[in-house]
């Protein structure tokens, strides 16, 4: 098979899909806005875009890691303009009157305004299926035969997400857990039952599968030499169509989380199932084989997320404070990352491990024997063991690694600076060298934002990955963990594509092309060689 690798020195930018921005989007970032982006990349030097995850979201849901799919791309970042049947229906015009201003609303919104663009989109969507319904579907066209090929080819998964759907219609959106007991254990005949009675349902969520799948391998084409990475969440939300599929690889009496750590006294309860390893396992772990599958279809490589709960997943059951570890044998843990790790690092994708947190040394040992690379983020790399915890000069990262000035998940480069003490601001700009030490005293200012990006560009790190807020020093968070609230995944750039393309924002496209040549970070991050896993 072909093996690809993140082992080409490159600098790539963090954004999620919904935060992009152009002129025509209805108010969220869209498929279609990814060549924009990548000619705009290609300007400045960047040769990888990586996205968080793009999965299908629950209305009233905003978080891409609780997504109803661990397959299927969220309809929302259709680019509805693109539809053919939406097209020859007329457009935009066809939308009721109060859909039009609501799109106005949304595509001048500083933030994405989700249930105004989802309900407006699946109006649209609805109205284009409608169309195909009429025109190709019940006339047996040509077109009508190349959606049933990609029904036929992606049955594995989408037979159950579409059924899913239409199921959570029918029940008033509620978690397949309230579902009537029948379709719940998911018996047979209930099951073809409901496929009988929600057939054009079922097709209508399967068509706006299709139209995502089309616009993605579009997109993916427009971005030439941009490497595009995704997101591989560690695990999926209870109320989704891979668990209720799938129920005997779950627990629900125990939620997933992170241990008590020096971030958070309690640690978290993302209120996520626990894994049966022991089922994963005699099942030769063929569900997380197929979920790598399919993101090695979607991406060019893809973050391995909370890559130590591979190895051992901490959990609670409902009222515990203190959690427990699955597997608890040390020795048990190491068996089985190795075994997972192996699966991943065969997949063919370019794979990068997100271990940031407590890691222990055996998880670490078992990423360098893959060659796989992990995060260095500058902030938190620090001499533990020396007097005063010296930052560690980014020069001495290992090459098999990933630079990185924040995360989705942290503050964004222009905050912490302005909110560190001045002892941390201090230790760090000993990083920059002499005569730099009256930077410690200011705040965030544009010299040393371009001092702290070259000093990531001249990392020894294969990759550097910056968050697009910190490539031009905007103070903008995409998520608190641990918190609720409607700023939360929901930021948009405050410049649109089109503007970006043409206009000097410091720091300019010139300048980042620049730096990226004389650091050699010219080119795409991944690498393919082939190889037989």
């Amino acid at each position: 098979m072909t093996q690809r690798s993140v082992s080409r020195r490159a600098a790539g930018i963090v954004v999620p899909l919904f935060s992009l921005r152009t002129s025509a989007d209805w108010g969220i970032g869209e498929i279609a806005d990814l060549p924009a982006a990548g000619r705009w990349m290609r300007r400045a030097g960047f040769g990888a875009l990586q996205l968080l995850p793009v999965g299908t979201l629950r209305a009233g849901d905003s978080s891409p890691y609780s997504a109803l799919s661990a397959m299927a791309i969220d309809p929302i970042f259709l680019s509805l303009g693109d539809v053919t049947e939406f097209a020859a229906l007329g457009g935009e015009v066809r939308l009721a009157l109060s859909d039009q201003v609501g799109l106005r609303t949304a595509r001048a919104a500083g933030r994405v305004e989700y249930a105004t663009v989802r309900h407006v989109k699946d109006a649209a969507l609805r109205l284009a299926f409608s169309y195909f319904w009429d025109v190709d579907w019940v006339r047996s066209t040509p077109r009508a035969g190349a959606f049933a090929a990609y029904c036929a080819f992606e049955e594995w998964w989408l037979a159950d997400y579409a059924l899913y759907c239409a199921l959570r219609g029918r029940y008033d959106q509620r978690s397949w857990r309230e579902w009537p007991e029948p379709i719940r254990a998911r018996e047979s005949a209930a099951l073809e039952d409901a496929r009988q009675g929600l057939e054009r349902e079922i097709l209508f969520h399967q068509y706006a599968q299709w139209l995502a799948e089309e616009q993605w391998v579009a997109a993916r084409a427009a971005l030439g030499d941009v490497t595009l990475l995704g997101d591989f969440p560690f695990v999926v939300a209870t109320d989704s169509a891979d668990v209720w599929a799938h129920q005997h690889l779950f627990r629900f009496d125990r939620r997933a989380g992170t241990p008590p750590d020096a971030f958070s006294a309690t640690g978290q309860d993302w209120g996520l199932p626990v894994y049966r390893w022991d089922v994963m396992a005699a099942e030769d772990d063929r569900w997380l084989r197929l979920r790598a599958r399919r993101l090695g279809r979607l991406f060019d490589g893809y973050r391995v997320d909370h890559l130590v709960g591979f190895f051992r997943t901490y959990s609670r059951a409902e009222g515990e404070t203190v959690g427990e570890f699955d597997p608890s044998d040390e020795a048990d843990q190491q068996a089985q990352g190795e075994r997972l790790l192996t699966l991943f690092a065969n997949t063919g994708s370019g794979i990068i491990c997100e271990d940031l947190g407590l890691i222990p040394d055996f998880v670490r040992e078992a990423m360098a024997r893959h060659q796989l690379p992990g995060f260095k983020v500058m902030r938190w790399e620090r001499d533990w063991h020396t007097p005063g915890h010296p930052f560690i000069p980014p020069r001495q990262y290992p090459e098999v690694s990933v630079a990185a000035t924040s995360t989705h998940d942290i503050e964004p480069l222009a905050v912490w600076w302005e909110e560190a003490p001045k002892v941390e601001r201090k230790a760090f700009v000993r990083l920059l060298g002499k005569g730099h030490g009256r930077w410690a005293a200011h705040g965030f200012t544009p010299e040393l934002h371009r001092a702290i990006l070259t000093l990531a560009y001249e990392s020894a790190s294969n990759l550097v990955l910056l968050p697009l807020q910190d490539v031009f020093g905007w103070a903008d968070r995409i998520n608190v963990p641990a918190t609720v609230g409607e700023d939360n995944w929901s930021w948009r750039m405050p410049l649109t594509l089109e503007e970006l393309e043409g206009d000097p924002v410091e720091p300019h496209a010139g300048e980042l092309f620049d730096l990226a040549r004389r650091t050699g970070r010219l080119g795409t991050a991944v690498e393919s060689s082939d190889a037989h896993a």
